[in-house]
């Protein structure tokens, strides 16, 4: 059995100053996968300690973006090219290769997708990073029957996964552009074998396990009262090879008892996968 857990962080040494640390000493996961990360790899390893082996893709940009996988199992390759330096500097893709304890190869992705804004250059560029994305992922699908791509994605699906999805249509996050994406590496919702793996798709591990529900949602905005509302997006994903979903045995969005307990602004997604 290996525990996989995936959040964006807001900041890890910010995250650890209000209470990540209490949060990861009880979890139990074997696989961290971390995104807007913002420090470079010695902060990381000063925090998490000794027992995890850590890569990370940090950004040219100081203080921006920056992703991370840490392991309990050692590394066995590190690869964070995906393209051009437009993208390739922009900290926002790093993969792991791992053997697992009962000697499966296992590929992980950290990825965090640009937020975006329709109608700006900041769209263009997140449009750019899921043009190579999808490029990447169908060579990994192909390639490994164990891999594992989750993160931050920045888009919701479908309507299930925005509480408001009628007053985002024309905003980044759940414009049609950005949900066709999805649509070639999970399957349409209209399409008979969404979500199934067929044809070499993905499979969405929170949909799958939690069903056709609103949400349960990852991200709240700080602002009002959208986490006491459960005002929240569905951005942060597991999409896993047929293989390796078929190996699922549990699923969970770790959502803070309260506000004040947050420590970002999204919560950690976890997955137990028996191989």
């Amino acid at each position: 059995m290996i525990r996989v857990a995936s959040v964006n962080v807001n900041g890890v040494r910010a995250a650890f100053r209000k209470g990540m640390q209490p949060w990861l000493d009880a979890s139990g996961v074997d696989v961290l996968a971390l995104q807007e990360v913002r420090a470079e790899r010695e902060d990381l390893v000063a925090l998490l300690g000794d027992e995890w082996s850590v890569a990370n893709d940090e950004a040219s940009a100081k203080g921006r973006a920056g992703v991370a996988i840490a392991t309990r199992a050692h590394q066995d390759a590190i690869r964070t090219t995906l393209g051009p330096d437009t993208v390739d500097t922009a900290g926002r893709w790093i993969e792991v290769d791992i053997t697992t304890p009962e000697g499966n190869p296992l590929t992980i992705v950290s990825c965090y997708v640009h937020s975006g804004e329709a109608g700006t250059p900041k769209q263009d560029a997140k449009y750019e990073f899921l043009d190579i994305m999808s490029g990447r992922m169908q060579e990994i699908g192909t390639q490994s029957e164990y891999a594992l791509v989750v993160g931050d994605l920045n888009v919701g699906h479908r309507s299930l996964d925005i509480r408001n999805w009628k007053g985002n249509l024309k905003n980044s996050g759940f414009l049609p552009e950005e949900r066709a994406y999805f649509d070639q590496w999970i399957g349409g919702e209209e399409d008979p074998s969404y979500n199934t793996g067929a044809e070499g798709r993905y499979i969405d591990i929170g949909r799958a396990h939690s069903g056709e529900v609103e949400g349960p949602y990852s991200w709240w905005s700080w602002r009002g009262k959208a986490f006491d509302n459960d005002t929240g997006w569905r951005i942060d994903y597991q999409l896993a090879t047929k293989k390796l979903a078929d190996s699922l045995r549990d699923y969970r969005i770790d959502r803070a008892p309260s506000y004040d307990t947050r420590w970002s602004d999204h919560a950690p997604v976890i997955a137990d996968y028996d191989i």
